[in-house]
């Protein structure tokens, strides 16, 4: 990535998210430019080998991507990172949707009785929701360029490399350094969010 581009927004995904259901395009650039580079290392050498010579991995994010952005309005951010696990389910579903046309019949599982669900509970629902409405506060207390290298770090999910290289840093220390003292006011904002009366 060019030392001289920069994130094209500070704001946490989930503003971008809002903005982007009402049609700002801007918004929807900001979400890609965010999420596709750690999307694209993430699904790398996911795609099985037997369907790798009819599709690319980079083209398989891109659709899903795509595709997810498109419905959007469907989706309901509800934790730091939600917007990452939203994409990186849109790409193991393109995923399944192209190992389907490779196979006539897949399978027969059986689900035992006692299967367990991988959703949350109501009440890690809540505890989920209350965290995430401390993070977006305290992220709003932040100055601009702490509130980037979180959003580069947590939401994006990049590499100290990656945010130096990014962010013009001179070495990858001095941007993992840039990055802990942010998150350490982010931390301690959200701390004193929940000791207030």
């Amino acid at each position: 990535m060019p030392q001289d581009v920069t994130l094209l927004s500070d704001e946490p995904t989930v503003e971008l998210i809002i903005r982007a259901r009402t049609g700002d395009q801007s918004a929807v650039e900001a979400i890609l430019q965010r999420c596709l580079p750690s999307l694209k290392r993430w699904a790398h050498g996911r795609l099985p080998a037997a369907a790798r010579g009819h599709l690319d991995t980079n083209d398989l994010v891109q659709d899903a991507a795509m595709s997810a952005i498109a419905r959007l309005d469907t989706f309901e951010p509800r934790h730091v990172g939600a917007m990452q696990a939203y994409l990186r389910q849109s790409v193991i579903n393109r995923i399944r949707d192209e190992m389907r046309r490779f196979t006539r019949r897949p399978a027969k599982v059986e689900i035992p009785d006692d299967f367990k669900s991988d959703e949350p509970s109501p009440l890690e629902h809540a505890i989920h929701e209350q965290a995430y409405a401390r993070y977006r506060e305290a992220m709003s207390g932040l100055k601009p360029r702490e509130r980037e290298l979180v959003i580069a770090r947590v939401e994006a999910q990049w590499t100290a490399p990656e945010i130096a290289e990014h962010f013009g840093f001179n070495t990858v220390d001095g941007a993992r350094m840039a990055v802990n003292r942010a998150m350490q006011r982010l931390v301690a904002a959200m701390k004193d969010q929940s000791t207030e009366p």
